[in-house]
């Protein structure tokens, strides 16, 4: 651990606002994770239950907890352009982030191999004013500039995976939305009949 701290305090400005934006990028990166999951799962739930409660009543009318609710309380009659208006606005609000995750997990990477280089050439520079240079002093210096992709793949690795993980939860949501959609449609074509 002493290592990695005198290696903070020798490493160059540009190389700890490196380490900073990733260390702020990985910390995003659990922030959205875990605050979308949360929504998301409390959405998928509530959604479940409306969903059954669609299947053994015969009423067209859905759970009050349900997303499409608030949508559907507004109109006498609800039809597939409200109910479809209803269900995408529901999904946007509860996929908020993502685009961030996205990003985070795109852009980490080049930012931890920009770290890297800017050490080598730091490296390259502090080694140019020795007389020799042997494997026993370049090695250990380069080793600490790869720090920076490390740090950079490692960050893309959670915020890829986490993107991945919010979007299948927001597929789920969108399926169980349009599913209502449908009985609710469904129901008022019959009562019509």
């Amino acid at each position: 651990m002493g290592s990695f701290f005198s290696y903070l305090f020798e490493s160059s400005a540009i190389t700890l606002l490196v380490l900073l934006m990733l260390s702020i990028y990985f910390v995003t990166t659990f922030w959205v994770f875990l605050a979308r999951h949360y929504v998301l799962v409390a959405r998928i739930s509530s959604e479940t239950k409306s969903l059954r409660a669609l299947y053994t009543s015969n009423s067209e009318l859905i759970n009050s907890t349900s997303l499409l609710y608030p949508y559907i309380a507004r109109v006498s009659i609800p039809n597939e352009a409200i109910l479809k208006a209803a269900s995408l606005d529901a999904v946007r609000a509860s996929t908020k982030g993502l685009t961030s995750l996205s990003v985070i997990a795109s852009t980490s990477p080049f930012i931890g191999l920009f770290g890297t280089v800017i050490g080598i050439l730091e490296t390259f520079s502090k080694l140019g004013t020795q007389t020799s240079a042997s494997l026993s002093v370049v090695a250990p210096a380069i080793s600490e500039a790869l720090i920076a992709t490390a740090a950079g793949i490692a960050v893309a690795i959670f915020a890829y995976t986490f993107h991945l993980l919010l979007k299948r939860k927001a597929y789920e949501l969108s399926s169980l939305l349009s599913s209502q959609s449908e009985v609710i449609l469904s129901k008022l074509k019959e009562k019509r009949q």
